[in-house]
């Protein structure tokens, strides 16, 4: 049978791109379908614009540093509305970048909402296309159903595209979005108040870590309000004020909805063709992307396997190598380095020390210091790190930062991990001196050994 395409990409975001890209590269012809702008969440309303704006706010420490390094000057003022324009054209500029991409690899772009309308075709803007093999890379949107109310809210979008900083502004939520705006807020001059259920934020991420952010968020002048169920979200003359299941409640002028991102999947068709989801809303795939109908792929975060930019682009690559390069391969999701960019940033790998105790023993290496910046000017900011290895075997199984170039060191270090680095060549490892980096290798007693051999219990 003969189609129009050998493959159809719906949407145009890092995984998709990377995909069609790739796939044309290697013969195919392509069509990929944007509703929105090229370049996806993170390039366009998520990862870049937020980073910029984690610039913007990290200034406000440096400035109070630099005075005591010696520097004089005067009162310094954030505006908003001056940082959101660039920005904007800082974005187009990207997004410019990811179009000239498509075209010189003559992938052909149309614009409008893609909905699968029978096996191999795709309708776009009223007109259908046939393909050879659909790969859906549509992503994630921000959920609002956790309690009643938060359609009143912000999302991360709209916070992006502010004007001017909200004198107050409550963030719900305890993830790593929520941290990161929560920060960075409280730095260009908002009063934060930071509201999640559970006792500590960060759920999944290594306990230390979570205990320390914690600290670094109220050091920041953040409120934080936690340990207790969210109940509704309330707006009136004065702004939004959430009630909590306790009865007490938090008011601020601005509210951002951070609760989390649910698998981009409504008006896509799926049901016309039998595509199955998961649980949680998500598509089915296997380990080479395919989900459940023989001819349609799904990659990124529409798939919630591991929800990073880099995973997505990993994925849409393997499935062109897959399908138009003769190359099978698939992606591990065991050993994704993440990074949270609050103020000091997280930047972790492998194992948190409560996974790995449960395959014990695990002896943990931990360094917890002032940096030479902070030190000089008496600053309060401080680096903990940690590295976990087996007891047996040496290896290491996970590694943990949070502080200054966290994500910078943790990125290269997830390279050694990757390569099934052990504590012994971490300590044959010459220290750069004098950087934070070389923490990592002059750990050279553990500070505790956890977890037992797998069956100890039973055997006792």
């Amino acid at each position: 049978m003969h189609y129009d395409y050998d493959l159809i990409t719906i949407g145009a975001g890092s995984g998709g791109v990377a995909a069609s890209r790739r796939s044309a590269a290697l013969g195919a012809r392509v069509l990929i379908a944007e509703a929105s702008r090229v370049g996806g969440t993170c390039v366009i309303r998520g990862c870049v614009p937020k980073k910029l704006m984690m610039y913007a706010a990290g200034f406000a420490d440096s400035l109070q540093d630099a005075r005591g390094y010696g520097w004089d000057f005067g009162e310094a003022r954030f505006d908003m509305g001056r940082w959101a324009a660039t920005k904007a054209k800082e974005i187009d500029r990207l997004e410019n970048i990811y179009g000239t991409m498509l075209a010189n690899a003559k992938v052909e772009l149309v614009r409008g909402h893609a909905r699968i309308v029978a096996p191999h075709t795709v309708e776009i803007n009223g007109q259908r296309h046939t393909a050879e093999r659909i790969l859906i890379a549509a992503g994630g949107a921000p959920s609002s159903h956790a309690i009643p109310g938060l359609e009143h809210a912000m999302d991360s979008t709209a916070l992006l595209d502010l004007q001017t900083v909200p004198d107050s502004l409550l963030v719900i939520g305890g993830g790593f979005i929520a941290l990161e705006f929560a920060s960075i807020m409280a730095r260009l001059g908002a009063q934060v108040h930071l509201a999640y259920r559970n006792e500590l934020p960060l759920r999944g991420f290594d306990h230390d870590l979570r205990v320390r952010v914690a600290g670094a968020l109220q050091q920041a002048g953040v409120t934080l309000h936690q340990g207790v169920g969210l109940e509704r979200l309330e707006r009136d003359a004065e702004g939004f004020v959430l009630h909590r299941a306790d009865g007490s409640t938090v008011r601020a002028s601005a509210a951002l909805n951070a609760t989390g991102r649910h698998p981009n999947v409504e008006g896509l068709g799926l049901d016309s063709v039998g595509v199955q989801l998961n649980k949680k809303g998500a598509i089915e795939v296997d380990a080479f992307s395919k989900t459940s109908v023989d001819h349609i792929w799904a990659v990124g975060d529409v798939t919630d396997r591991v929800n990073l930019t880099p995973v997505a682009i990993a994925e849409g690559r393997a499935f062109a190598e897959t399908e138009f390069g003769g190359t099978p391969r698939q992606i591990d999701h065991s050993l994704v380095a993440s990074a949270v960019f609050t103020l000091p940033p997280i930047g972790t790998v492998g194992l948190t020390e409560e996974e790995a105790a449960k395959q014990g023993p695990v002896d943990v290496y931990v360094s917890d210091f002032r940096p030479m910046k902070d030190a000089f000017v008496d600053g309060n900011n401080r680096s903990y790190m940690k590295l976990l290895a087996d007891a047996n075997t040496g290896k290491v199984l996970g590694l943990h930062m949070i502080g200054a170039d966290a994500p910078e060191i943790i990125q290269s270090l997830a390279v050694a991990l990757s390569c099934g680095a052990t504590k012994a060549d971490f300590d044959r490892t010459i220290a750069l001196h004098p950087s934070a980096a070389e923490e990592f290798v002059l750990m050279r007693e553990p500070a505790r050994r956890v977890g037992e051999p797998p069956g100890a219990e039973q055997q006792a």
